[in-house]
């Protein structure tokens, strides 16, 4: 090993003259270059990087074996992979969005010519990473598990996939050094990453607090308030940073009014085309951009050093993942700012979020139970024909078995298959349930913390078990200052804004895989002569524009005048191709006269006919009882009926007042198209937003 001289003078060769390792760094080295697991539990910022990259240098001069680092996410890697080249490491990543470089990275490990390969969990289950690289990784030096509390069930951001990790350590030789680090464990998350990694550690573990990050909590119930504040925020502060959202519908709202104002923003969460996340990572590094507002899919380990401030629209679901998410910001200690808003709302979305966690013991039988009635086997999509349960749900629950020891059913191809060992199989229920009960008093936690009036840094530090947790100094409690806001919008006209970010209803262009549907005869590709035009929807169920609006008229089973002259604005600002110069509706059979006393106000105001053309002629289940697009589909095969008699030839809106899966819209659609040659677009007062899969 060498001596502390030869590792001061490695860190000087990879990151320059002025460089010296912080308090902790040295004895981590040196506990990993005598063979040993160590579990490093660093504050946001500490440089947890370092470690391995100076680890590695010295086991390749020792002619050593590469290193391999396993990280959670794809932006996370690149900006690792990045900083690695920059410290003068040879370094490659395998990720699903850089299969054009998998041939010549193979190449590199074969011929040692890489210092350290980068993977996600997911990885370890792929058969050509099985087959092509992990054969030759016999002689590594180093395993770097980054993030990992993410391998801990008690973990706030537990991916299924670490699982994977403990049989590849059972699978490398006992002298091999392992590195897992965290920022984010707390006792009970140390314990679990302990035993699920099943050797001996050697546990270091710093002081969190961050004295350079000036934090303060907002409470602020309306969504209006506080985007006229965020702006006025984002006006105030020099430098880049990042606001999170909870939802990707959020994220792109935020967005919207930030750029509608004049801020250079951007939208980043897991729809976003790879190759733009890659670009607007790097615009935000380099400060090209002022802000990207982001959900949780820019997190763990983005490393921008002189990031200036981190903004929450909405409360995080645990204090663990808002000192994850805040500590982006000051890495380099400079002054930064972490605001937090938060309200009565955000409770509701954390709640989905903590619900579906884990899937409930029923949905693993009736997978087990349908995977077992096949002669050879079921893809995901071939489950969900066979059951009413949502994509997302299924692929939880076969991700969750299929990484077990000894899991129920195993792939085949494109088709899962139940496996030897399903007698064996038991799901540990009480400790899914103590998991569950955790979330929620981490939610309770959270929201303490939004409220308490002691150190905000201090009680963040606390709640992660550090022993040395001290008052900060700067946070807004123990200054009793807020940061002087300069208001460049008002709420009202936030509000307005919010009134007019209409919703778009994109057409389906498929219809459900196998059958189709019969009774209709659709089936494959939905044609171009029967699809829908583009919709719109006036707001979101229950948000705090319209949406609440919506769903208390709902109740009171009329919609108020006030959502009619809404409507009207909204279509009226539609460019259409050619003006639609009659309008139907949905008919419903629990509650007839809603929808069509609606649409025939909207006729009026709008100056075009309302026509009755759309009958129900067979009862269904509601569809909101339908979790997926097979069953949402074929329950409406047959439901409908449009009358030929009084369908018009020219282009024509077609009203809902909610719209969940777009199902009805795209069947109703394709039946009026079938007598007319012009557009059909779909037009609502809600969308329910979609479920979070």
């Amino acid at each position: 090993m060498l001596k502390k001289t030869d590792l001061k003078k490695l860190l000087v060769d990879c990151y320059g003259k002025q460089a010296k390792y912080r308090s902790g760094q040295l004895e981590c080295i040196e506990a990993i270059l005598d063979q040993k697991t160590v579990l490093a539990v660093k504050k946001t910022g500490w440089g947890k990087s370092l470690i391995y990259f100076v680890a590695t240098k010295s086991f390749r001069l020792d002619s050593g074996g590469p290193t391999l680092v396993i990280s959670p996410l794809s932006a996370l890697i690149r900006n690792q992979v990045d900083s690695a080249k920059k410290h003068g490491l040879r370094a490659g990543a395998i990720l699903h969005t850089n299969k054009d470089e998998w041939e010549e990275i193979e190449t590199q490990i074969l011929n040692n010519e890489l210092d350290m390969l980068f993977i996600s969990p997911e990885r370890l289950s792929a058969k050509r990473f099985k087959l092509n690289i992990l054969p030759h990784l016999e002689d590594l030096s180093l395993l770097v598990v980054d993030e990992a509390h993410c391998i801990s069930d008690w973990g706030h951001d537990f991916r299924p996939d670490y699982k994977r990790i403990s049989r590849l350590i059972n699978l490398m030789p006992s002298k091999l050094p392992v590195l897992a680090m965290t920022a984010t464990a707390n006792d009970r998350v140390i314990e679990d990453i302990a035993k699920q990694i099943g050797r001996d550690f050697v546990t270091l573990k710093g002081g969190l607090k961050r004295e350079n990050l000036i934090l303060a909590n907002i409470k602020e119930a309306s969504l209006a308030c506080r985007l006229a504040k965020i702006l006025g925020i984002l006006n105030t502060l020099e430098g880049s940073g990042i606001v999170y959202a909870l939802t990707k519908r959020n994220a792109e709202q935020v967005s919207s009014w930030l750029r509608a104002n004049g801020i250079d923003a951007h939208t980043y969460h897991s729809d976003v085309d790879p190759d733009k996340k890659i670009r607007l990572e790097n615009e935000l590094i380099s400060n090209k951009i002022k802000v990207l507002v982001a959900t949780t899919a820019l997190g763990m380990g983005f490393d921008k050093p002189d990031l200036r401030f981190v903004i929450h629209y909405q409360r995080p679901s645990s204090v663990i993942h808002y000192y994850q998410q805040v500590g982006r910001a000051g890495r380099s200690n400079i002054t930064a700012y972490g605001f937090l808003f938060y309200g009565d709302e955000d409770e509701r979305i954390s709640n989905f979020f903590i619900e579906n966690a884990f899937p409930p013991q029923a949905h693993f039988e009736l997978i087990l139970k349908a995977v077992k009635e096949s002669d050879d086997g079921l893809s995901v999509a071939e489950v969900q024909k066979k059951i009413n349960l949502r994509k997302g749900q299924i692929e939880k629950a076969i991700k969750l078995m299929s990484v077990q020891d000894d899991g129920p059913i195993i792939k085949v191809g494109s088709k899962w298959v139940i496996s030897p060992s399903i007698d064996r199989f038991s799901l540990d229920k009480d400790l899914i349930e103590k998991v569950q009960l955790n979330r929620e008093m981490e939610q309770l936690q959270m929201k303490e913390y939004s409220e308490t009036d002691e150190c905000l840094m201090k009680f963040l530090t606390k709640a992660l078990d550090d022993k040395e947790s001290t008052e900060c100094g700067v946070c807004v409690n123990c200054t009793d200052q807020m940061i002087e806001i300069e208001m460049s919008a008002s709420a009202e006209e936030a509000m307005q804004f919010l009134k007019e970010s209409y919703q778009t209803l994109p057409p389906r262009k498929q219809w459900p895989h196998f059958k189709g549907m019969s009774k209709y005869g659709f089936s494959g590709n939905i044609r171009r002569d029967l699809r829908a035009e583009q919709g719109r929807a006036l707001s979101l169920w229950k948000d705090s524009a319209w949406g609440s609006v919506v769903a208390k008229c709902r109740e009171e089973c009329e919609f108020n005048d006030e959502l009619l002259h809404a409507c009207v604005k909204m279509i009226n600002s539609w460019e259409f191709g050619k003006n639609p110069t009659w309008i139907c509706c949905i008919p419903s059979s629990s509650n007839p006269m809603l929808v069509p006393s609606f649409a025939m106000k909207l006729a009026k105001e709008l100056g075009i006919d309302f026509v009755s053309c759309i009958s129900k002629v067979e009862e269904t289940r509601p569809q909101k009882a339908m979790l997926n697009s097979y069953h949402q589909a074929t329950n409406l095969d047959g439901a409908f009926e449009v009358d030929s008699n009084y369908v018009k030839n020219e282009p024509c809106l077609l009203f809902d007042d909610i719209v969940d899966s777009g199902w009805t819209f795209t069947v109703a659609s394709a039946l009026l198209r079938s007598h007319t040659n012009s557009e059909v677009y779909p037009v609502a007062l809600a969308l329910v937003s979609p479920r979070q899969e």
